[in-house]
């Protein structure tokens, strides 16, 4: 049988070698996931160009996915230091992989990303088009927005951020109300310079249904963008920040009816107690389709410790609902990342998400924490170190500081609780001077 995307397959009853994988990855049934993709609940971001994809599945019910960003920038344009980086997100098992390079040798970087990479990867196409022709922002055309967004596609990219809901109208909105943080999405402020600066319509919202076949043809995934997510805890939901949400709603219901997969972004800078007020809203004003999120970062004020803020934020939407993490390094609003910061946002990340997913009440997700318990019980420490997240740092930690008998360690010794219980359990003798 003939399909065209993944959400295709799944409103004809047809159950993919993708939704397999997914199901069996997930611990549900084929046909749950089919169901799932048809209402647009679950996505599968799986380009028909992505050859070595080891295919994961986004959105309701499912385990909570992470995704690192990384790339070749102007001022950072180390090839051969991105490409590690990749292999070691692979080797941390994040699922996605976000390029977003913005100068230089981009498509070589991102045709060798997807040839290796067995991470879904995503890019934001306008990212690449500032740096691809090199020319003024206000002599790049609307054409030329849409021929870079074709060559990802063609390269084999999975899903792509595309920033449609930032029109005239809420940019407008925008500028009507202000902000402490103005717009901080690169994307987002990019168009909001393109459409200043021409007088025109943001060139994705004008051209979307050009967009949306574009992304059917490839089955890439669409990532409606928040170019008003939020850049302070000051100017989260606001209204520019819904008017844009209630846009990309209505974006969505037109991407289903082409069969075009679709996710949510959202914020960004958020208080504690507004995050699972804006999940409700996303869910409801989305119809349901899957949410992407950047943190949120839950305080301005820990430069070098934002992979923490935003594991927080992130943990608490998630459990809530966000399908989603978008990691955040010690490096945000302060440099690119190197190796060791990116290895710390995705463990920060990866926390979170387990987290959530323990909440969420998530098939295995509390079985792993049960498996850890019992080792620590048995004080098991081989053990220990093969279900820790980062195995490496629970390692070096231990033998760092090595104790005088074994079944204990540094911090209490022979006056370790667990030793002394099970020592008394197996009426041994305690020994503890």
């Amino acid at each position: 049988m003939v399909y065209s995307t993944q959400m295709d397959a799944a409103r004809q009853g047809i159950i993919t070698r993708e939704m397999e994988i997914v199901a069996q990855k997930e611990g549900k049934t084929a046909e749950e996931i089919r169901g799932l993709l048809a209402e647009g609940k679950v996505i599968i971001p799986a380009n028909k160009n992505h050859k070595s994809l080891n295919p994961e599945g986004v959105g309701q019910g499912l385990r909570t996915k992470i995704n690192v960003n990384l790339g070749i920038s102007r001022d950072c344009c180390d090839f051969e230091m991105e490409l590690e980086k990749v292999k070691k997100a692979v080797e941390l098992k994040a699922e996605a992989i976000m390029d977003l390079s913005s100068y230089g040798k981009t498509q070589e970087f991102r045709k060798r990303l997807i040839e290796t990479s067995p991470a879904m990867i995503g890019t934001v196409p306008i990212y690449d088009a500032v740096g691809f022709y090199d020319k003024d922002l206000s002599s790049i055309s609307a054409e030329e927005f849409l021929e870079v967004v074709e060559r990802h596609a063609q390269d084999g990219v999975d899903f792509m951020t595309i920033h449609a809901g930032i029109n005239r109208a809420t940019a407008e909105r925008f500028k009507k109300n202000g902000r402490l943080t103005n717009i901080v999405s690169r994307g987002g402020s990019l168009l909001f310079a393109w459409m200043e600066l021409t007088g025109n319509e943001n060139p994705f919202f004008e051209h979307y249904d050009r967009v949306l076949d574009i992304f059917a043809k490839y089955d890439v995934t669409i990532s409606l963008g928040d170019a008003c997510r939020p850049g302070s805890i000051n100017d989260s939901t606001d209204a520019s920040q819904i008017e844009e949400l209630i846009v990309l709603g209505e974006l969505t219901k037109r991407a289903w009816a082409k069969n075009v997969q679709v996710m949510i972004e959202g914020p960004g800078h958020m208080a504690l107690d507004e995050i699972e007020a804006n999940v409700v809203l996303e869910k409801r004003l989305c119809h349901g389709a899957p949410f992407y999120v950047l943190g949120p970062l839950v305080t301005d004020v820990a430069p070098g410790y934002d992979h923490i803020t935003s594991a927080i934020g992130g943990a608490i939407a998630a459990a809530k609902g966000a399908d989603f993490l978008c990691y955040v390094t010690p490096a945000e609003h302060l440099r690119l990342p190197d190796l060791k910061d990116m290895k710390e946002g995705i463990i920060a990340a990866r926390i979170a998400a387990h987290a959530a997913d323990i909440a969420k009440g998530i098939k295995g997700a509390r079985a792993w924490d049960n498996e850890m318990s019992e080792a620590r019980r048995e004080l098991d420490w081989e053990k220990m170190f093969s279900l820790a997240i980062d195995p490496e740092k629970a390692r070096e930690y231990r033998e760092s500081s090595m104790p005088e008998h074994s079944d204990s360690c540094t911090m209490c010794g022979k006056m370790c609780a667990v030793r002394t219980v099970n020592k008394v359990l197996k009426g041994e003798d305690l020994n503890i001077l």
